[in-house]
């Protein structure tokens, strides 16, 4: 009889701005390999990281107690163009680094789209107009690109133009 794998994974990124000039990030990720959450505090408006912390609840990745350590490698760095790259530079390649560095990258992701989401507001309402004014945020911010239905590859939204990810 064949032998079935079971996996499932959950991902939650939530996003906080506090009084005191401060946004803070969790990204949440449960599965069978790892129960985890990644902490990210950066200053308002500039986006820089001031604080991060991860914690773990269960982990089958080796390397996640060096891996937590080098999260630290992110304070300081700004949220914005190249970041990608960066958290890559800082955190390394091996499985534990590569996990964490993921849910780093959705906390940026999440401060990025909770201060998008001023920008949605004032969104024409003519399909037409909407459909310029999307594709050319999605333009102007690469980060967008793939981050909800909207503006996942193939959709209208995006029809005709050419997406650089490699920030």
């Amino acid at each position: 009889m064949a032998h079935l794998i079971s996996f499932s994974r959950s991902r939650c990124t939530t996003v906080e701005e506090s009084s005191g000039g401060r946004m803070t990030c969790t990204c949440r990720v449960t599965d069978n390999l790892l129960d985890a959450r990644v902490q990210i505090q950066a200053t308002l408006p500039d986006l820089e990281i001031m604080s991060i912390e991860s914690r773990t609840e269960h982990c089958l990745i080796e390397g996640m107690a060096a891996a937590q350590e080098r999260l630290q490698n992110l304070l300081g760095v700004r949220i914005g163009p190249g970041l990608l790259k960066i958290i890559k530079g800082l955190m390394g390649d091996d499985p534990a680094c590569t996990e964490l560095a993921y849910m780093a990258e959705e906390c940026c992701h999440g401060a990025i789209l909770s201060l998008t989401k001023k920008t949605l507001v004032k969104a024409p309402l003519e399909p037409s107009d909407s459909r310029d004014h999307f594709s050319g945020m999605v333009k102007k911010n690469v980060r967008l690109y793939n981050r909800c239905a909207a503006f996942a590859e193939g959709s209208s939204l995006l029809e005709g133009i050419e997406i650089d990810e490699s920030n």
